[in-house]
């Protein structure tokens, strides 16, 4: 494994390990997670990969592996060394990065591939959301075995599972029965269905400054903005993508500030509510980019993953100028 600190871009290498997703550790500045699987996740094994950054580059902190492709990894809300990942042989895994071995704990319900997994950020709650090729949302308690339970009513394969930062016991997902769903854990029940594209919808994510704004990110290359209170038409459409978006997260820092990132190789920067929304273009990548996070302590740093090998961290031009 290799890095490099050239151009301000921090880069790990990984050799013959295809990246998934990205996620910063809410607790420790400059941690990051990997979750990446051999063989572009079609076959073989999986890694998940811990890095740190210093004033060299980055390094690897730990690495895990699995028997199977790993597509998504969560960090937990209330210990800073325990993470979620989740499977293509349809299990998540608990691990706790204060151990050279793991994992501590493997949840094995769903019966297809599993390809979202998200960690609940309210108070008062410790629960995960994953979300399956089987159809099927499952609610989990990490300190329980077995899941709590499960929602259905989605028509194909769920690509993504959000909690809200804001409303306990609720979250969003989406599918590529091209809907996007709004849940309701107290009620076991789906609240809201937005037929959100005419596409496979492979992301979303809630805005983290309005309860009500939901966005998703599609097949068909295009960012819509959704506002709750009523979905009859989207309250913004970002365009530019060439190629599908794999994932899509909201700015931490700024209400109307947005990332995707793309099959067509790129990480876009977007600002909604401003007439020319697209703020900067960002192409390091030479495969399908799968993997982004903005940082929760620092404002202007962003880490994106790629199935070229590599796990970037950067500071965007754009955002440095916002900061």
């Amino acid at each position: 494994m290799s890095t490099t600190p050239g151009g301000g871009v921090r880069t790990l290498r990984v050799p013959g390990r295809h990246g998934y997703a990205a996620e910063f550790s809410p607790y420790l500045p400059g941690r990051l997670a990997c979750a990446a699987s051999q063989h572009y996740g079609i076959a073989g094994s999986g890694t998940l990969l811990i890095l740190d950054q210093n004033e060299s580059g980055l390094r690897l902190f730990r690495s895990f592996d699995w028997n199977d492709g790993l597509f998504d990894v969560t960090w937990s809300e209330n210990n800073e060394h325990v993470l979620v990942t989740c499977s293509g042989d349809g299990s998540l895994q608990l691990w706790d990065t204060a151990r050279a071995t793991g994992p501590l704990q493997v949840f094995k319900e769903h019966t297809q591939e599993v390809y979202s997994v998200d960690w609940s950020q309210t108070r008062g709650e410790q629960l995960v959301v994953s979300g399956s090729w089987d159809q099927t949302v499952r609610l989990w308690d990490p300190t329980v075995g077995k899941s709590l339970c499960t929602f259905r009513g989605h028509e194909s394969v769920i690509y993504s599972t959000i909690w809200s930062p804001h409303i306990p016991g609720c979250f969003a997902s989406s599918s590529g029965d091209q809907t996007l769903r709004i849940w309701d854990v107290k009620t076991a029940g789906v609240r809201i269905v937005v037929p959100a594209h005419q596409a496979e919808i492979l992301s979303c994510d809630w805005c983290k400054y309005n309860e009500n704004l939901v966005v998703t990110g599609a097949v068909d290359c295009s960012l819509r903005g959704w506002d709750l209170r009523n979905v009859r038409q989207p309250v913004f459409e970002l365009l530019g993508h060439t190629y599908a978006i794999r994932r899509v997260k909201f700015s931490p820092f700024h209400a109307s500030v947005l990332a995707s990132c793309s099959y067509d190789f790129t990480v876009r920067f977007w600002n909604f509510s401003k007439p020319d929304p697209l703020l900067e273009t960002v192409e390091h990548h030479t495969e399908f980019t799968c993997g982004l996070d903005l940082s929760l302590q620092s404002p202007t740093q962003v880490a994106d993953c790629a199935w070229d090998e590599t796990i970037k961290i950067y500071d965007p031009v754009c955002l440095t100028m916002l900061a």
